[in-house]
Order: C-alpha cells, then structure tokens, then sequence
C-alpha cells in the first residue's frame, strides 16, 4: 500500500473515532443465539452500557442485550458459557490457583459479589467470594469502603468481567478494584492499586482515543509494572484511532473475533469481528518485537478472541438489569484473555506482548472478517487476512502455549 495514502486513512479514521459516539452501530442483528448455538432470525439489537466519553475519560466497552427467551429455572442461559469457551480456546478447566486476577473499572457495582455467586453457580464453578478470601471488592485507595457512586452502565461492564475471568479461570482468585469516576486519573491509579494489593494479571476494559495527543503519554507508567501482565480492550468501533490503553507497548491489546461452531476439527470458526478495535497509533513508538509493514508506530491489537455480542457471551447482572444479559464487545475478550494469563502462570514474562508474538503457532488464525469505521481497502489494519492482522492480531488462543 501507498504510504502516503496510508497515512491519509489513517488522518481520516482518526477524525472518525474522535466524532464518533460510543454506540452498537456495528452489532449485527442477523441470527438469534440459543445456549451458544447461532440460528436464524430476528435479536434484539445490542446496545452500549457505556455512553461517550469527554476527553480525559474513558468509557466500558460492553455491548449487551436482554435475550428474547429469558432464562427460566433449569435451563441454560443464553449466550456462551464457561463449556463453550474452554471448548473454542482449548483452555484447561483447572489451574491459576496461586493467580489474582484484577479487574479495573470505573464506579460500583452494588450487586457484584452476589451477581458473580449465581453466574458460578449456574456453570458448577466453586463459590469465589469475600468471606472465602476468593474474591475482593475495593475503592481506588484499596479500601473496602466508602465505595463509590453505583452506576448502572458500568455494572454491567463490571459483573461481564468477572464472569469472564471466571469462565477462563474458575480457580483464580479475583480483585475488584473500583475508580471514582471514569478518568484516565483515577482510573491508572486504581490499576497502582491492584498492583500493590497482589494482582498478578490487571484487566482493563475501557478505552478512550488517544487523540488527546502526547497528554495520553503521561499515564504510560501505570500500565507497566514488572512481573505483572497488564491487558486492555482495543476498542468497539473498528478501524480508526487506537485506544489508550491498549495502544501503550507495556499493555497486551486484545481485539475481538465472531465465534460460531462449525463442522471442523476445532469445532468452531472466528473471522474478524467488524467492531473490533484496530489502528496505527500517532504517538506510540513501535516496539522491537512487532514488525507489521504498514505501520511504524504501535500497532493495536495483539491478539483476540470472542466479542461480537451476536456470538457473546452469558452474564449475570442485576443491578437494574433483568439477570440473564448476552454480551459482547472486547470488553469480554480482554478479562477472558486476562483469565488465559492467569492459567498459563507466566505473567511475569508477559510485561508485554513479545512472548505472543514469538509462539503464532499457539494461536488460532483468524481470517475473513472486516473491522468497521474508515476502509483500508484490502490491507490487515482493518481486515482478517492470513497470519498478523490489526483487528485480531496474532489470533486468539489455541491453549495456554503462547501466554
């Protein structure tokens, strides 16, 4: 490609991201999902949890819908569940028993410890909860309170954490750590926070476009801490502007995938799903350990895995929800990669993304599949073609190999 044409796609879709609004326009609302089976028909159309964000903030990067068929007693709940997933990546269902996963978000989730106690529950999973030292729910300070001001969009985004990193790691113990609001501020000091509180993984799934220019910059060294793997969601509205903080080169970026089963050996198949969040950062060096030709600068994302709320995932949420939600966005892929992390034990050597690109053959290929928002014609900043692409990375994972 052009490298000065490149360079004007790359102009025209960050004008794109900056004006853009965080919304499910790219949720495609074509099948119905039903215990993690896609049928034909009519859904409900998937909505943000999180409106835009001002500059200086970030928002969640949870699509959800309220499924047409509301679970009843017995039965399996829409969406995906801890089989399904384990089933499409190859995960174990055991290990990470020494791991503390930390989920970062901004406000409180009154419902939290409970909503994750039924999710558990419906799956088989054992009780991760405060009284058994499973499971912590804290302020940005670390403290168990004062928490801060309930919101309901961010809940969502909360409990679809924490239900993700139980599906990927059941035996993993899990951190909730709580910003006042949705600032890149309090938000890299909550990430200090679970830092300091023993996290050995740190999931974040929000984002805001690092259009704010080299301001983006100074919150870089809060997202890398030696010994711990830190993973951030790409982003919801496809190609254009990378999204902080996934595009800093101390963060594993995780972009999304539409999974569907599929008569093959694996048993399921992933194309590109067209929210995922990709780019060319303005500002990020590129690191030694990414050689993608058509960007010289960080190049989000690193890998993926499901996030097409068509193809998403079951979570429990109460908190002004009905229960029973399907989700998607990468929101579910970061915490379910966080989880994967944790499995594998090694966070140490995953203080950035160079371990995953040095193991491709540990990860599934995704190819077919177009991210949304400005084209890029053919290339692999916006498309899943055959090995390195921007919306999907190396690929999602195929067992603990590469993590």
């Amino acid at each position: 490609m052009n490298r000065r044409f490149l360079l004007l796609l790359i102009a025209a879709a960050t004008l794109f991201a900056v004006s853009a609004p965080a919304t499910a326009a790219t949720a495609s609302t074509t099948g119905t999902q039903t215990n993690g089976t896609q049928t034909n028909g009519t859904q409900p159309t998937a909505q943000a949890a999180c409106g835009a964000s001002r500059p200086g903030w970030a928002h969640c990067l949870a699509l959800y819908r309220v499924p047409a068929r509301a679970a009843v007693a017995g039965a399996e709940p829409s969406g995906y569940g801890p089989t399904d997933l384990r089933s499409a990546y190859d995960y174990p269902a055991t290990g990470g028993a020494n791991q503390t996963v930390a989920i970062v978000d901004a406000y409180d989730d009154p419902t939290a410890e409970t909503d994750l106690a039924a999710y558990r529950s419906q799956y088989g999973q054992p009780t991760c909860s405060t009284a058994n030292g499973c499971f912590a729910q804290v302020n940005q300070t670390g403290q168990t309170g004062p928490l801060p001001t309930p919101n309901a969009g961010w809940a969502v985004e909360i409990s679809l954490d924490l239900d993700m990193v139980s599906a990927a790691c059941p035996g993993c113990h899990i951190l909730l750590v709580e910003a006042d609001t949705p600032s890149m501020d309090d938000l890299a000091a909550s990430v200090d926070t679970a830092v300091r509180l023993g996290a050995t993984e740190v999931s974040n799934s929000y984002g805001g476009a690092e259009d704010a220019g080299p301001d983006v910059l100074s919150y870089r060294s809060h997202y890398k801490h030696p010994g711990v793997a830190i993973v951030a969601s790409s982003g919801d509205l496809g190609f254009g502007t990378a999204q902080a903080p996934a595009v800093f080169a101390s963060v594993i970026a995780v972009g999304g995938t539409s999974l569907v089963r599929a008569d093959n050996a694996r048993g399921w198949s992933e194309t590109a799903w067209s929210g995922a969040g990709s780019g060319c950062s303005a500002w990020v060096a590129k690191p030694a350990w990414q050689t993608d030709p058509h960007c010289h600068m960080r190049t989000v994302a690193d890998l993926s895995a499901d996030a097409d709320p068509d193809t998403g995932v079951a979570v429990y949420d109460t908190y002004q929800q009905p229960g029973w939600l399907v989700v998607g966005g990468t929101s579910a892929s970061a915490p379910f990669v966080a989880g994967g992390i944790a499995l594998a034990g090694n966070p140490s050597q995953l203080g950035n993304a160079a371990r995953i690109y040095r193991h491709p053959g540990a990860f599934n290929d995704v190819v077919g599949g177009t991210a949304g928002g400005p084209s890029c014609g053919g290339d692999y900043l916006c498309n899943g073609v055959t090995g390195y692409d921007a919306p999907t990375g190396v690929g999602s994972p195929r067992g603990l190999g590469g993590l």
